[in-house]
């Protein structure tokens, strides 16, 4: 881009972590636009969201927590997400969480509602994006969920910049 300020960032997924939570700190120390865009139960701690509030108002960012994926990634420049479950949890938190984050796998028609036909998608890897892994295929199989948090087409496309991500950790 050039810059940070004003560069909108949308987090999609499960927002309570260390990726979340890291972006959401980072965005808002660097004047970005950081949006959480995911059901309720996945919203940051408040705590740290008036923590992050209280730096926007310093740099000008803004931090926005929604569930509306159309007001959430509207005009977004990038689109983040990251895996919704850890390796070793139960099958009943994969089922649960699956679940209620399916709407907000990122897809080639979010990325086209954007509006910006230059939004680049960012994972911070491993992802699941296709039904290779054992894992992918075995929840499918065995308890028919999609466990992808972004579909294949969205991955490989000339918009993800993953590679690179994951090349300058």
């Amino acid at each position: 881009f050039g810059h940070l300020k004003g560069i909108k960032l949308v987090y999609m997924g499960d927002a309570r972590y260390n990726m979340g939570n890291s972006l959401m700190i980072a965005c808002a120390k660097l004047g970005m636009h950081f949006v959480a865009c995911t059901s309720k139960n996945y919203f940051p701690n408040e705590e740290l969201v008036e923590t992050c509030k209280g730096y926007a108002k310093e740099t000008g960012a803004t931090i926005t927590l929604t569930e509306d994926i159309e007001s959430g990634t509207k005009d977004a420049d990038v689109i983040c997400t990251d895996v919704w479950v850890s390796m070793g949890e139960p099958d009943e938190v994969w089922e649960e969480r699956i679940k209620e984050l399916s709407p907000y796998k990122v897809t080639t028609k979010m990325m086209k509602d954007t509006g910006n036909d230059k939004c680049l998608f960012m994972h911070c890897l491993p992802s699941y994006h296709d039904f290779e892994t054992s894992v992918a295929k075995d929840m499918r199989d065995r308890l028919g969920l999609d466990i992808r948090e972004v579909e294949d087409e969205v991955f490989r496309s000339e918009n993800s910049v993953v590679f690179d991500e994951a090349e300058n950790r």
